[in-house]
């Protein structure tokens, strides 16, 4: 026969052994909560100091890039170090700095740049008819300007159908959010560009 004493006793243990299972969930959630926040911090350092997405509008790079591919953009190295020939680069519009572009870099600062007769010409000691072994297209326009100490040179791959610095003269360093380094999407186009950089006969 089970006494009022053993049936307290019981409940106590009951008791305890709820009190211990409702701490361990409680201290579940709480770690649980501190990933997340540790997690969604981690993502917002990285998306805005670090690596930015970017979507492709329009032709003004093909066959490079393709209308709503999607980039990842490096917006760490330019702290270090300039950015240079033949790299990708996202920048704000020098007409409508809301908006932003995507061209190649093809002038670097203190050189002269010249367009004429469908060929990009640069001078630094000497000036040299630039091969760039990505296009399709010659290059049309017939301008020519002197790059300043931070300023560069940016042209459309797709020359027949981009709005560059053939229009809108150089830009400078501070203008330029940062490099391509990965197309994510199409996923048959995935590609990670890094340092791979085109071979100039400069």
């Amino acid at each position: 026969m089970t006494t009022n004493k053993e049936e307290e006793q019981s409940d106590l243990i009951d008791m305890g052994q709820e009190t211990t299972v409702l701490g361990k969930m409680g201290l579940f959630f709480l770690e649980l909560v501190k990933i997340i926040v540790l997690a969604g911090i981690t993502i917002v350092l990285v998306r805005y100091f670090l690596f930015k997405p970017f979507y492709v509008k329009g032709e003004s790079m093909l066959p490079t890039f393709y209308e709503n591919e999607y980039l990842i953009i490096d917006e760490f190295s330019y702290r270090f170090r300039d950015p240079k020939r033949g790299e990708v680069v996202v920048f704000r519009s020098p007409t409508s700095p809301e908006d932003f572009y995507l061209k190649r870099v093809i002038g670097l600062p203190g050189e002269r740049v010249r367009v004429e007769n469908g060929n990009v010409t640069v001078c630094q000691v000497e000036c040299v008819v630039l091969d760039e072994e990505y296009l399709d297209v010659t290059t049309s326009g017939d301008v020519a300007y002197t790059l300043g100490a931070d300023q560069y040179a940016v042209f459309g791959d797709n020359r027949s159908a981009s709005y560059d610095s053939r229009r809108f003269g150089p830009i400078s360093k501070d203008a330029i959010e940062g490099r391509t380094i990965l197309r994510g999407w199409p996923l048959t186009r995935i590609s990670y560009f890094g340092n791979n950089l085109p071979e100039y006969n400069l």
